[in-house]
């Protein structure tokens, strides 16, 4: 079998790969392939190990449907046509849980650097403005017996709620289609509606997939129904929240701040208003930016192929 791997991953599962017999071939320039280029490198190989920077989307798995198997280095699989996929028999993987603790820790860093505004104060001495004591100015908010809301109570989120209780004591509300009984038993959190959660939650935190129901889901109305001193946070997808509605939100004292990973577009422009904002925390996707999650996620998007190669069930299939 040979493998093309679209981006220059950490060769942990490369060598697994290799190990195990496969013909290897990784892309190493910084920036990825084009559309086409993809399209047209795909063409000679059996396996693809891909990543969210490329859409592979119907007209390319049209142009590919000898591919024998599609292997996400990520959680998140929304840039590929999961259906396309399905219709030409292409099994799709992915590699979930590697990020857990990595995410969970930008989130729960994005709500404290929020709380004290301390991106905002940070460039405040860049710009040579730190020069004397200020009794009330660029006050930030205190955590302790708070109550954190949680849309999307996944692995990622329950390790992000049990940061906020064991830190601050905070109370745990979640917004699930099922129940989350590990959390309720672990936590006591308390599985509540969509709208009860965006009313009693200090803060709101999104965790869950991008599908076509979560998209745009926190827009003018969500954050309408939000406390004016709650601070929103998404570490999941950028395309959950609507970013034009955010900005207004903030600007009007609607939320009182947020903490974003992810943003809409990706990458975000450089003058937009939110990077300005005292109360606002914004980072490159880095959720996953650790040594051991980035191995872990090379690993197991690996093993997807390998198990492929083997006509073995596939470890982290999606489909």
């Amino acid at each position: 079998m040979k493998v093309l791997v679209c981006l220059n991953i950490p060769d942990a599962g490369i060598n697994r790969m290799k190990e195990a017999g496969l013909e290897v071939v990784k892309w190493t320039e910084d920036l990825p392939m084009s559309h086409e280029k993809l399209n047209a490198e795909a063409k000679k190989y059996d396996a693809l190990l891909t990543t969210s920077n490329y859409k592979i989307d119907s007209d390319f798995l049209r142009d590919n449907p000898h591919l024998r198997i599609i292997s996400q280095y990520a959680v998140g699989y929304d840039n590929i046509d999961l259906e396309a996929a399905a219709r030409y028999g292409i099994p799709i993987g992915n590699a979930p849980n590697a990020m857990t603790d990595a995410t969970a820790d930008i989130a729960f860093g994005l709500l404290l650097a929020v709380s004290r505004k301390m991106f905002f104060m940070h460039k405040t001495i860049a710009k040579g403005e730190w020069q004397h004591f200020r009794p009330q100015a660029n006050l930030g908010i205190e955590l302790k017996n708070k109550t954190v809301g949680i849309f999307g109570l996944g692995t990622i989120g329950l390790e992000f709620a049990k940061r906020c209780q064991g830190a601050y004591h905070m109370k745990i509300l979640y917004c699930n289609r099922s129940r989350n009984q590990q959390a309720e038993k672990e936590l006591n959190a308390i599985k509540v509606s969509f709208d009860e959660l965006l009313a009693e939650s200090d803060v709101v935190s999104a965790h869950c997939a991008l599908t076509d129901e979560t998209r745009n889901t926190f827009g003018r109305k969500a954050f309408e129904q939000m406390k004016s001193s709650a601070i929103f946070l998404n570490t999941a997808r950028g395309a959950v929240h609507n970013e034009t509605d955010l900005i207004w939100a903030l600007k009007n004292a609607e939320i009182w701040g947020a903490g974003l990973d992810v943003t809409d577009p990706e990458p975000m422009d450089s003058d937009n208003p939110l990077l300005d904002m005292e109360n606002v925390a914004v980072l490159p996707h880095i959720g996953s930016a650790t040594v051991t999650a980035r191995n872990r996620m090379s690993v197991y998007a690996a093993e997807n192929i390998i198990a492929c190669y083997k006509g073995e069930d596939i470890p982290y299939r999606v489909i």
